[in-house]
C-alpha cells in the first residue's frame, strides 16, 4: 500500500501542477474547496441522521454538530487561503518537500482503503436495492476526506497567473476611454418670481475660460411662465 501512496501522491501532484498552469489556482486552493464542500456535507448527513434517530441521540448530536462548528469557525473558516499559499511558496522557495508527505502516510492510506472497500457496498444499497441516502452521504464524506489528503499532501509550482486567464484578457481587447476634448458649456440658471406668481427663468450659457471676468458677456434670455398649482402637479 506505501508504493501505491506514492503513486497516487505523484499522480496527484502532476495533475495539480497542470491545473495551476492552466488557471493560476494551486492544491492549496482545491484542498480548501472541497474542504468546504465536504462541511456541507456533513452537515446534511446530519440533517438526515437526525430525522430517523433517537431523542437522545438527537440532543448529542446537536450539541457535537454545535461544537463543531464552532470549532471550525476558529481554525479551517478563520485561515484565509492566501496565507496558506505564501506559507507553501515560501517553503518550496526553500526547497523543501511538503512534511505532509511522510507525516500523514498512515492516515491517507486508512482512507484509501476504506475508499476502495465501502464503494461496493454503498453502490449496493444506494443504486441496486434500499438507495440509502445516509449510506452515500457517508462514503461522500470518506471520499472526499481521502482527495483532500492527497491534495494537502502535494507541492505547488511557483505563482503563475495561467493560461486560461491570459488567453481570456487576450480575447476581450482593451477598449481606451477617450477623454472628451471639447470644453464643456456651463449652464447657469436663475429665476426669480414677479408679480401675480409669475416665474422668470433666466438662462445663461458661456462656453470658454472659467474666470468670469475674462468670459466674454452674453445677453441673458427671460422665459416667462404661469403661476402653477402646486397642488395639482
Amino acid at each position: 500500500m506505501t508504493h501505491i501512496d506514492l503513486a497516487l501522491l505523484d499522480l496527484t501532484e502532476w495533475c495539480c501542477r497542470k491545473f495551476q498552469l492552466l488557471t493560476g489556482r494551486t492544491n492549496v486552493w482545491l484542498a480548501v474547496q472541497l474542504t468546504n464542500v465536504s462541511i456541507i456535507v456533513y452537515f446534511v448527513w446530519a440533517a438526515v441522521f437526525f430525522q430517523i434517530a433517537d431523542t437522545w441521540l438527537r440532543v448529542a448530536l446537536g450539541l457535537f454538530c454545535a461544537g463543531l462548528f464552532s470549532l471550525l469557525s476558529q481554525t479551517v473558516l478563520k485561515v484565509p487561503i492566501e496565507a496558506s499559499e505564501s506559507n507553501a511558496y515560501r517553503r518550496v522557495a526553500k526547497g523543501f518537500r511538503n512534511p505532509r508527505r511522510a507525516r500523514d502516510a498512515a492516515l491517507r492510506i486508512s482512507f484509501l482503503t476504506l475508499s476502495v472497500l465501502l464503494l461496493t457496498p454503498v453502490l449496493y444499497l444506494y443504486i441496486l436495492n434500499f438507495r440509502v441516502r445516509l449510506a452515500l452521504l457517508s462514503y461522500s464524506l470518506i471520499a472526499l476526506t481521502t482527495v483532500v489528503l492527497y491534495l494537502l499532501a502535494c507541492d505547488p509550482l511557483p505563482p503563475c497567473r495561467g493560461k486560461v486567464r491570459e488567453w481570456l484578457q487576450g480575447a476581450v481587447p482593451a477598449r481606451a476611454v477617450a477623454e472628451p476634448t471639447r470644453g464643456a458649456s456651463n449652464l447657469r440658471r436663475g429665476g426669480s418670481w414677479g408679480e401675480n406668481g409669475v416665474c422668470a427663468l433666466h438662462w445663461n450659457t458661456s462656453h470658454g475660460p472659467s474666470n468670469p471676468a475674462a468670459a466674454p458677456v452674453r445677453p441673458t434670455s427671460t422665459r416667462i411662465y404661469p403661476p402653477y398649482d402646486v397642488v395639482g402637479l
